[in-house]
């Protein structure tokens, strides 16, 4: 049997602005299945690099392949397996929840939609606010929507930044809860990016430590802090922002 593609691959991506590289020549991949989380201090070259992969920015060298499709040379087929999440990112305040679900659906092309929309409203306790415009839901809300609008075309590639961020304890939980089935169930994979080191450890199989536009680190969120010396993912991240260039001579 051939194997699946990967979900997303990724080599040798690069952008600068002048003299500051953003992103100094980055290589990884989502396998099938796989949650990987992309982290890093601000500055690091996380959203440029999620801005590349989307196609909102145009690399200055290198590939991003989504389920096997070249993204710079056949655009539309690749983002149509895509879908995005962000805090910073909120849906059109003026339309309903229902609306929303219903307008980004049509432009996903999905099929059978009323009935995913009515499943979405479910899954993510929605169905109170389903004739509520989204501009006076809270953020949590908010946020709850937005990831609903993400997986409605059941993309291959979900990319998630800062998913649970305005969200209670028990509501991310049950937000990590779904992302996870919505993993195992299909073929599809997450690049998920985040600050809080319990919920990458507990979600994610594999991280990526992005230092000055370049991957520091790779490995099992569970095992990485001992293989460098450190207690846990958090005191590694804060290793990562503070003393970069030890680690890498450590590594």
């Amino acid at each position: 049997m051939t194997p699946a593609p990967l979900v997303l691959a990724v080599t040798d991506l690069r952008k600068q602005y002048g003299d500051t590289v953003a992103v100094g020549g980055v290589s990884f991949s989502v396998g099938p299945n796989e949650i990987v989380g992309l982290l890093g201090p601000n500055g690091a070259g996380k959203t440029t690099t999620i801005n590349m992969i989307l196609g909102v920015l145009a690399p200055d060298a290198g590939s991003v392949f989504i389920d096997g499709i070249d993204l710079a040379a056949h655009r539309s087929r690749a983002l149509e397996r895509t879908n995005f999440a962000a805090v910073y990112s909120p849906l059109p305040g003026n339309l309903t929840v229902t609306q929303n679900l219903h307008f980004f659906g049509r432009i996903y092309g999905v099929k059978r939609l009323a009935t995913r929309v009515e499943q979405l409203l479910e899954q993510f306790d929605l169905q109170r606010f389903r004739d509520t415009k989204c501009g006076v839901l809270s953020s949590g809300e908010q946020t709850r929507v937005s990831l609903a609008k993400a997986v409605i075309n059941l993309p291959q590639l979900l990319l998630l930044d800062e998913p649970t961020a305005s969200l209670d304890p028990a509501t991310a939980r049950d937000i990590r809860s779904s992302i996870r089935d919505f993993t195992a169930r299909g073929s599809g994979g997450v690049l998920w990016t985040s600050h809080n080191m319990y919920e990458v450890e507990e979600v994610c199989d594999r991280v990526l430590f992005l230092s000055r536009g370049r991957i520091l680190l790779e490995g099992d969120p569970r095992r990485l802090p001992a293989q460098h010396g450190k207690a846990s993912l958090e005191e590694l991240f804060i290793a990562v922002a503070r003393e970069p260039l030890a680690l890498e001579t450590a590594g």
